[in-house]
């Protein structure tokens, strides 16, 4: 009886330690698509971004720290470990940095204006959020009634007296403040001024968000006008003079600015990172709870994959939540050794719409190409703009067309659209492109309801958050663990886009040359492709550690463009 105890315990002892020796199964490359999309299902994002959107979030509030702390709860769900409770051996860790703010921080709490003589509110806080400045103070709790002065040219302002009246103008009030407060001594400001990508006449209860500037001696006040709002004020003005009732209840107070970073730790490379950013203020939901959301599931699922070791990066994965551009722009100034080897940094921004609602496809907004100089073609700018480039600010890099890819190939997958646009800036990664990072932005734009209070967690799709996310991981991962093979596939691919781009570039040129532009211009627009994507797959040998490897794949893939653009011009000289 003895020896078939000791038997059995012998038996489940080597059992056992054939299972605690197993391999752990690893996530092949090219399983990256099929794992991550059946494990990236968007819950946890839209989870995420519906926590987040019932906060009017600035910079030190209530409702931007509560996000802050939210997204550390769930990354010590996830597996992450505060980093002053590490080990040298974890490798999911995080922080949350904190800093005094310069000036107070603003949040919202309650306005309601009224037209005296009447009993319904023209606007109300709890129906139209944004309606109140940011930097507003407090009126008196009985609230202010004073006579409105409509100003239809704001510069003749000082032609007419507005002291101690409420001013209204189409304007935003950062550029009355000044006429209207300082030197006007008005009792505060009304404005309207939605621009006309929001359908204003059909969106006739939106507010774009506005702020006058921070000043504690005045102690300003400043409401923004609905179009619907903005009509009803007119029309009562027409009919004679009208007096307003205005009660505004704000906090603003000291406070801190917080930033939550989290890194996953490469194995063979951990000083060389991928930074992906994702700024928490602005009260929108799709601007920017969703990119907030969407960094927060790929942050959880790689720390899945991690622990359940079916996944180990080469270099680190960095996540980044904070202030736009002050937190993005600080990562890659305050430390200038950790910057130096930061690769890839890209900004997720308004990831999340339901287009059917919005309006905006899908977008990814270049490092700066030629065609931010020359947009033509399929190369559109959106309703934001872009600004006038040179050929010294163009950033040749593989990663614009390896992340058109990936993307091209989830949108296929899923049945989803994907659309770029060229550069135009404006959110999380200008500080990286500032410091020579390789960076793209992933948005979508236009959005009929961008900067409203109408941009709330209806107007969000958990299919977008899971798609942006998902070609966004499969993305970070093939560049994390990125070698010779990887830099080969990619020149192979730059090269296939170099030449249907001067193609598309050849196409473009001919409809110039029959609008009357000069041939000197289309030979500079194709000489400048050619260069762009000459430099571009030179930029490939970040990823091995003999350049020699992949030299002479370079060099062939140059030469094929150099011929092909040489072709190009030859055949636009001949015919024009």
């Amino acid at each position: 009886m003895l020896k078939k105890l000791i038997y059995l315990l012998l038996f489940s002892f080597l059992l056992f330690q054939c299972k605690t020796d197993e391999k752990p199964k690893k996530l092949p490359p090219k399983n990256y698509t099929d794992i991550i999309n059946k494990e990236f299902t968007g819950d946890l994002a839209y989870k995420t971004t519906s926590f987040i959107e019932k906060y009017w979030r600035v910079v030190g509030n209530t409702g931007f720290n509560k996000s802050v702390y939210k997204i550390a709860e769930e990354l010590e769900k996830a597996g992450y470990i505060l980093e002053e409770k590490a080990t040298k051996k974890d490798v999911l860790t995080y922080r949350i940095e904190k800093r005094p703010l310069k000036n107070p921080t603003w949040e919202s709490v309650d306005a309601v204006l009224k037209i005296e003589g009447e009993i319904e509110p023209l606007l109300q806080h709890s129906t139209n959020r944004n309606m109140i400045a940011l930097n507003s103070y407090s009126t008196p709790k009985e609230g202010i009634s004073a006579e409105v002065i409509y100003i239809k040219d704001i510069k003749n302002i000082n032609k007419t007296n507005v002291k101690g009246k409420i001013v209204f103008a189409e304007t935003s009030p950062y550029e009355l403040y000044k006429s209207a407060i300082i030197e006007g001594k008005a009792t505060g400001i009304i404005t309207y001024d939605n621009p006309s990508y929001l359908q204003p006449q059909k969106n006739t209860t939106s507010i774009q968000f506005r702020s006058i500037p921070y000043d504690s001696i005045n102690k300003p006040w400043a409401i923004a006008l609905s179009y619907q709002a903005k009509e009803r004020l007119k029309k009562t003005l027409e009919k004679g003079k009208t007096k307003l009732n205005v009660k505004i209840e704000t906090n603003i107070y000291a406070s801190e600015e917080l930033t939550i970073v989290a890194d996953v730790k490469g194995a063979e490379k951990p000083k060389e990172r991928l930074v992906f950013s994702a700024h928490i203020q602005e009260p929108g939901a799709n601007d920017n709870a969703t990119g907030v959301g969407v960094t927060l599931e790929m942050a959880s699922l790689t720390a899945k994959f991690i622990n359940q070791k079916e996944f180990q990066p080469k270099r680190t994965l960095t996540f980044l939540w904070g202030d736009e551009i002050v937190s993005t722009r600080r990562y890659v100034q305050e430390d200038l050794t950790r910057a130096k080897d930061i690769k890839w940094g890209i900004s997720l921004d308004m990831v999340g719409e339901d287009t059917e609602k919005t309006g905006g496809t899908f977008l990814i907004e270049k490092m700066p190409d030629p065609s931010a100089i020359w947009a033509r073609g399929n190369d559109k700018h959106t309703e934001w703009g872009g600004t006038e480039m040179s050929l010294e600010q163009m950033k040749p890099h593989y990663l614009n067309d390896f992340l058109i890819d990936k993307f091209k190939a989830q949108a296929k997958r899923a049945n989803w659209i994907v659309n770029t646009n060229p550069f135009e800036g404006g959110s999380d990664h200008v500080p990286f492109l500032k410091e020579n990072i390789p960076s793209v932005l992933f948005w979508h734009f236009t959005d009929q309801f961008y900067h409203t209070d109408n941009d709330r967690i209806d107007k969000v799709s958990k299919t977008t958050l899971k798609n942006v996310g998902t070609a966004a991981l499969i993305a970070a991962y093939t560049l994390l663990n990125a070698d010779e093979n990887t830099a080969k596939t990619i020149i192979y691919n730059l090269e296939k886009a170099a030449i249907e781009r001067l193609n598309e570039e050849l196409k473009q040129s001919k409809i110039a040359l029959n609008n009357g532009d000069s041939l000197e211009t289309q030979i500079e627009i194709i000489t400048a492709w050619n260069d762009w994507y000459k430099k571009s797959l030179s930029t490939t040998k970040d990823m091995v550690l003999d350049e020699n490897s992949i030299e002479l794949d370079i060099e062939k893939s140059q030469k094929t463009i150099d011929a092909v653009s040489r072709k190009i011009i030859k055949k636009l000289k001949a015919q024009f």
